[in-house]
């Protein structure tokens, strides 16, 4: 680990902060199915004391609600029929951390268990794990990376919410992608982005400018893939409430506005017990390896809606933007949906779909399903796509381009159902028809400004 991370914090060095006062408070916190951190904060003295052995409870309806947190139908595991009970919130000792941007603070990653110890099967967390066991029976482990976008605004989140998100002021107003310039121009905000999440054990690389007005990434080293999925909702979090705290407001909405969305890319690898690399063979792929990556071609449209969860996120799909039309493959090429990249031990798929508003355990857990099928079944993998994937015509199957047909495709899928089960297909179908119902009932800003005067 490199000396400028903080490795996770152990239980004994947190008894010693408690006892000395620098830490008082200790966040428990999952994933709920928006991909948002969710929990509780509790005394660190009380977490010492009674949730490191007992874990603790919150409301099973923190995986049945919309994006407003209301109460809806459908749900198996959560209704007012079933009195809306409690699940057990048990904590994961590996992912205790310090969180510097909080000033007294640390936090721990919960799994979710029924109070029997049973796992509830539609947590996220949950469901990525159940396809990293998978591949632990066969010995592989999935090694993974993933790449936020966001964009910055110099409004504070209040503000934004008042002006009804109109003429807010982007960090910078022109494209800076790459620009070390542009990069300076918002370095206080990074740098504390960057500093924080090594105090909180992540592994920083980099950050750099991007090309919509005051878009940014920052990424970090690759993990294990519930790793890199814990880290991903840490610093997704913490970069808002960072942001918030210097008056400014950060967004990883697919599309936010008419320029070039914010994407997700994921990198995705496998690696036998011996750390060597499974999908690789000398300078390309290995026969498993290519099975792997015809897997993520042949399973991309069905499984799209654990890559592209909410309305939004269809509206990034547009030719020429760097979001990925197509289902296609390319050796280093970022117009297809599945880019080839590294090399030797390095080399790893790369998936284009999912946006900045991806859930990671949901989108990594459908990468791997959709790998293990295409070894399981020896899937040839097709021709690399060579040029323009935007211009390759009727005969290249594309990527879903609204939520209903995702969620068509997936409630259909014998893929999905043999890999995550019918309680998960249903679950996250039931999800999907709440966000379509909600959004089909709302009169929108577009329709007012056509239709109020001259309709």
């Amino acid at each position: 680990m490199s000396a400028n991370n903080t490795p996770p914090l152990e239980l004994e060095d947190l008894r010693s902060d408690v006892d000395s006062g620098a830490i008082d408070t200790v966040l428990v916190a999952f994933t709920d199915m928006q991909g948002r951190l969710q929990g509780k904060r509790f005394s660190a003295r009380f977490f010492l004391d009674d949730v490191v052995r007992h874990g603790a409870e919150g409301c099973n309806y923190l995986l049945a609600v919309d994006v407003d947190m209301n109460t809806v139908d459908g749900y198996a595991m959560s209704s007012w029929e079933t009195g809306y009970g409690d699940f057990h919130l048990v904590p994961d000792l590996a992912t205790l951390r310090r969180t510097p941007w909080q000033e007294g603070a640390a936090m721990v990653i919960a799994d979710l268990a029924w109070h029997d110890g049973t796992p509830v099967v539609p947590s996220p967390r949950q469901i990525l794990k159940a396809q990293t066991d998978r591949l632990a029976q066969r010995g592989w482990q999935a090694m993974a990376g993933t790449e936020l976008e966001f964009l910055i605004f110099r409004d504070s989140y209040e503000d934004a919410w008042n002006r009804g998100y109109r003429g807010l002021t982007p960090a910078n107003q022109y494209n800076v992608d790459y620009s070390v310039l542009g990069g300076a121009r918002v370095e206080p905000l990074l740098r504390r982005v960057r500093n924080e999440m090594a105090g909180a054990g992540l592994h920083v690389e980099s950050a750099k400018g991007e090309c919509n007005f005051g878009q940014h990434e920052i990424t970090f080293r690759f993990a294990e893939a519930v790793t890199t999925c814990d880290n991903h909702g840490v610093y997704k979090n913490a970069a808002k409430e960072i942001a918030a705290q210097e008056g400014m407001s950060i967004t990883f909405m697919a599309k936010p506005n008419d320029r070039e969305g914010n994407s997700c890319h994921i990198h995705i690898s496998l690696r036998g017990a011996d750390g060597s690399p499974v999908l690789a063979e000398g300078p390309g792929l290995s026969k498993t390896g290519e099975h792997f990556l015809a897997g993520q071609v042949a399973a991309l449209r069905e499984l799209t809606l654990f890559l592209a969860p909410n309305i939004n996120s269809y509206k990034r799909y547009v030719p020429g933007s760097f979001a990925p039309t197509a289902v296609a493959w390319g050796v280093d090429n970022r117009t297809c949906a599945l880019r080839l990249v590294g090399h030797g031990p390095s080399l790893r798929v790369e998936n284009r779909v999912p946006g900045g508003d991806v859930n990671p355990y949901l989108a990594v857990a459908a990468l791997t399903a959709a790998g293990l099928d295409g070894i399981d079944r020896e899937l040839p993998l097709p021709e690399a796509c060579q040029g323009n994937a935007y211009a390759s015509g009727g005969g290249t199957p594309t990527v879903p381009t609204t939520m209903r047909e995702a969620l068509e495709l997936w409630e259909k899928s014998e893929l999905a159902r043999h890999a995550f089960g019918d309680e998960v297909v249903a679950h996250y179908a039931n999800y999907a028809r709440v966000e379509l119902a909600a959004f089909e009932e709302t009169v929108t800003d577009w329709e007012l400004f056509r239709g109020f005067e001259r309709l």
